[in-house]
């Protein structure tokens, strides 16, 4: 075992992180165009957007071919690295001169990173996936062995992080990096207004030492940007850092959603100030505009959310706990979403997807009506998990594993739902289902016809 896998998971017992705040850049990369060209005006006239300088055998990391065009316009894929970093006084190697009484937060960006985030905007297909990479995945750093990937930015800065990053997903492009610390998050989210999303329970978390008071109630809340932080970093659920990922894509969604929102170009001078003081990236003003033109056009249908595929291997209470990444998923994922390599086409047998059920409706006919609906069409593995508390009138088909095509066949055989690419449903589970009001539509009036006949 490496001297710095010893020395991260002594950290993490330390920290109470899982803050995946590279949720700023759905802040920024969902901007209107208008808003973008606000943004780019203003930044132009004030502080450069890289706040550490790379040396010449840092910027080789980075792919430097031409991506923009014309006026805002993105001229081929682009692949971003987006690092989340916290840093606390207790982090520091020479404490501060006043003893604060508690670990508060520092405006750096020189620590581990708790959000690893591979972000590709793809204007060939009019789509922008993201791949969430846990904390805790087991690879090799170059130059310090095997360690969780989240050390690589404490040990080397954003080029040793894309580097280790572009090792494990098999030598994939990394074009540009925007690393963004906690400050920067909240104050993006409460400059938007906040967001709005289901709480799927209730959350108590309490760490007098860094004054982290976590009180949030189950249901639909709308959330200021400290309470999303909160949502995010809670821990205790049952898949660790796994579900602090499936809440980021939550946020991410939702915040999507919420950019979206003309009124955005009202508030770019808060936005400005926020991306020159808290975010440090290698992207042009240019390219910065033409991401956040290319990202107002995408629709939600074309954001795909995945998450690097993989298993626990073990609890972490007998050795250092890692996310063992699954070298053969991972390949077809990057094929797939990544036009990395060749993907594998392959016949989805119906009876080998795990299909997981969450009701919505509270209604137990309508979701035995659907297991044996779809044990009729040949999927076998049904089963019915969780209850979704909040009420939807549509039902969603969860690509879990980011196999979109075997969703969208099956929505085929259901005749109704909303196809999603994101990793937001059940933990182990290929495909999962959140029956909405339609589906109880639909068997009344399938009941309805029989009686007419």
């Amino acid at each position: 075992m490496s001297n710095l896998a010893v020395k991260t998971n002594q950290q993490r017992k330390k920290r109470n992180r899982g803050l995946f705040i590279a949720l700023g850049l759905g802040c920024i990369a969902c901007l209107s165009a208008t808003a973008g060209a606000i943004l780019a005006v203003s930044l132009h006239e004030y502080k450069p957007l890289q706040k550490v300088a790379l040396t010449s055998q840092e910027q080789q990391v980075f792919n430097n071919e031409k991506t923009v065009r014309g006026i805002a316009q993105l001229d081929r894929p682009v692949n971003i690295v987006v690092l989340g970093v916290k840093v606390l006084t207790s982090d520091l190697e020479e404490p501060p001169e006043v003893d604060l009484g508690y670990h508060a937060v520092v405006d750096s960006f020189e620590g581990v990173s708790d959000v690893i985030l591979l972000l590709r905007f793809n204007p060939r297909q009019q789509k922008l996936t993201v791949l969430s990479i846990p904390r805790d995945t087991k690879t090799y750093i170059p130059g310090h062995g095997v360690a969780k990937v989240n050390a690589a930015n404490e040990e080397g800065g954003a080029p040793l992080a894309a580097q280790a990053i572009s090792d494990l997903l098999g030598g994939v492009k990394i074009d540009r990096y925007i690393r963004i610390n906690v400050q920067g998050v909240e104050k993006l989210i409460d400059a938007l207004g906040g967001v709005t999303v289901y709480v799927p329970q209730d959350m108590q978390y309490t760490d007098h030492s860094q004054r982290l008071y976590i009180d949030l109630k189950q249901g639909t809340q709308h959330l200021n940007g400290g309470q999303a932080l909160d949502f995010i970093r809670f821990r205790h659920d049952s898949f660790g850092d796994i579900g602090r990922v499936q809440r980021q894509q939550l946020i991410l969604r939702a915040l999507t959603e919420k950019a979206s929102n003309p009124e955005i170009v009202f508030k770019s001078p808060q936005i400005i100030n926020i991306v020159q003081s808290h975010i440090d990236t290698n992207l042009t003003v240019d390219e910065l505009i033409a991401l956040s033109t290319f990202a107002s056009q995408i629709n939600r249908m074309n954001l795909e959310m995945v998450m690097l595929p993989g298993e626990f291997n073990g609890d972490g209470r007998t050795d250092i706990s890692y996310w063992l990444p699954n070298y053969d998923s991972i390949e077809q994922l990057m094929a797939e979403h990544f036009d990395q390599g060749y993907a594998r086409v392959e016949y989805e047998d119906p009876r080998n997807l795990k299909i997981a059920i969450q009701d919505s409706t509270q209604n137990p006919e309508a979701v035995a009506a659907l297991v044996l609906r779809l044990r009729r069409a040949g999927y076998q593995q049904v089963y019915v998990s969780r209850d979704w508390g909040e009420r939807l009138p549509a039902t969603r088909i969860i690509a879990q594993t980011g196999n979109d095509a075997s969703a969208i066949a099956l929505r085929a055989d259901l005749g109704l739902g909303e196809v999603l690419v994101e990793s937001t449903g059940v933990f182990g589970s290929d495909i999962t289902i959140i029956l909405g009001r339609d589906w109880q539509q639909q068997l009344n009036q399938a009941t309805l016809s029989k009686h007419n006949q």
